[in-house]
């Protein structure tokens, strides 16, 4: 799977990582492409030393079930941590970049891939995700829109803590 061009931070970019491993069917190869690589968990888990030996960037893309604490600190080291979302109803890959933003301090970028669009991209973005390759079906630049869905968030999330009611009782307050 090799995404032509990403959301990242609020813009339309070209994405210059390769993902391997994404299919069910796609082994991962002996031999990496060059360029920014994205590995799976389990081929970051079996060649850590070699895939940190790399010249080129590597980052691990997770699948739903995977644990994201299995990174350990390596994660701190990754400039990129991807979440597959293999259908659009499965919420996992939300509550997985809530810990690794919370729980793992993970400071990277994190990437929501898969069956993303836009009616996720603002609910993601809460969650601590920060760039976005969406399904290839659709076109990034409509899907920019859904970063700015709603002007008031109610609750406290990863990107802004302080829900609502606690900012204007601050306001409020003598």
């Amino acid at each position: 799977m090799q995404p032509e061009r990403v959301i990242r931070h609020g813009r339309v970019e070209h994405d210059a990582w390769t993902y391997v491993g994404v299919a069910a069917e796609e082994a991962v190869p002996a031999t990496l492409p060059r360029g920014p690589v994205l590995v799976p968990l389990a081929t970051w888990k079996e060649r850590r030393d070699e895939l940190l030996a790399r010249r080129d960037p590597v980052g691990v893309w997770l699948k739903p079930d995977d644990e994201p604490g299995d990174l350990g600190n390596d994660m701190h080291a990754l400039p990129l941590i991807a979440v597959f979302f293999p259908k659009f109803t499965d919420g996992r890959g939300y509550s997985t970049a809530v810990l690794l933003r919370r729980r793992h301090g993970y400071r990277g970028e994190l990437r929501a891939f898969g069956d993303v669009g836009r009616d996720q991209l603002f609910y993601q973005k809460r969650c601590g995700f920060d760039s976005f390759s969406l399904a290839p079906h659709r076109d990034p630049e409509a899907a920019l829109a859904g970063l700015a869905t709603f002007s008031v968030r109610y609750q406290g999330s990863v990107d802004d803590p302080l829900p609502l009611f606690r900012k204007r009782a601050a306001a409020a307050a003598p």
